[in-house]
């Protein structure tokens, strides 16, 4: 007879009293059949918890060893126990990166071979630790702690890696590649939009344009005899936030609150709010 376990669930159903119908939360319980337990991924997390303690305890003992050598000559025991701790971390770190790398069987070749590089410095530090202690026979037996730690998570992580097919891993670049690109060009684009903030900046200041005296808001008498259609327009330089959009009406000359608000708008935010614009206009022309 196959197992079952009781799970709870729920459902609506209606409920009338003195005539009104409501639906009500009716929570009942059943049984569903348990699946077989999954020996073959038991043993697998078994296999990976006993790698990582495995890999623990090599970083514990190569870091005492290498420790102890480096503290020969530094003078400061704990700058000479982090440095040991390096040797090994940097072995890990490259298998983590090549576990990152499991479905994609070129892009882990270099952190496989970094790994077995840093792990052979590793055992020779460790090695040289047991020769100048006068123990090389226990020198070797301790480097090949790491090496251990480093076959066993080897093995685990070939048995995780998932190979893909010739066309499916061209599939999975050319998608890498574009989304690489779209994220590429968010950059770009916001350095080609201070680019352009800044050529605007300039070309309006080699244009002989002044930013007006700081003070209150009132227009200024040059403003009010101004005819609105020979007002002078700053250039328009793409994405910007509001207070650029008011620094640059001010760099172009332009103090009337409803000519820099119409800018704005236009620029920036076409749903800026007036006191939002004035306020920064207020703030620009203390500050100036």
């Amino acid at each position: 007879m196959p197992r079952t376990r009781t799970v709870e669930r729920s459902r609506l159903v209606p409920h009338t009293i003195d005539g009104t119908t409501h639906l009500v939360l009716d929570r009942y319980k059943v049984d569903i059949p348990q699946p077989p337990r999954d020996w073959d991924r038991i043993v697998l997390t078994g296999v990976t918890a006993a790698a990582a303690v495995i890999g623990v305890a090599s970083i514990v003992w190569s870091t005492a060893s290498i420790g102890s050598l480096l503290d020969l000559v530094v003078p400061l025991t704990a700058a000479a126990y982090a440095a040991a701790l390096v040797f090994d971390l940097v072995w890990l770190s490259c298998m983590a990166l090549e576990w990152l790398a499991r479905y994609d069987q070129e892009r882990a070749v270099l952190p496989r071979r970094a790994g077995y590089v840093a792990l052979g410095i590793a055992m020779g530090a460790v090695g040289a630790h047991g020769w100048i202690s006068g123990e090389f026979a226990i020198g070797c037996v301790a480097a090949a702690v790491s090496g251990l730690a480093k076959v066993m998570w080897t093995v685990v992580l070939r048995h995780h890696a998932k190979p893909l097919d010739a066309f499916t891993q061209q599939w999975v670049d050319a998608e890498r590649a574009k989304a690489g690109g779209r994220l590429a060009m968010v950059s770009v684009r916001r350095e080609l939009t201070r680019a352009e903030q800044a050529v605007a900046a300039e070309q309006a200041a080699l244009s002989g344009a002044s930013v007006p005296d700081s003070g209150e808001l009132p227009e200024a008498p040059e403003d009010e005899e101004e005819p609105p259609e020979i007002a002078p327009e700053p250039p328009s330089s793409g994405p910007m936030t509001i207070a650029d959009a008011v620094r640059m009406a001010l760099s172009c000359g332009i103090s009337d609150p409803e000519k820099v608000l119409r800018y704005v708008r236009q620029v920036a935010n076409a749903n800026a709010k007036e006191e939002s614009v004035l306020r920064i206009l207020r703030m620009e022309r203390k500050s100036a």
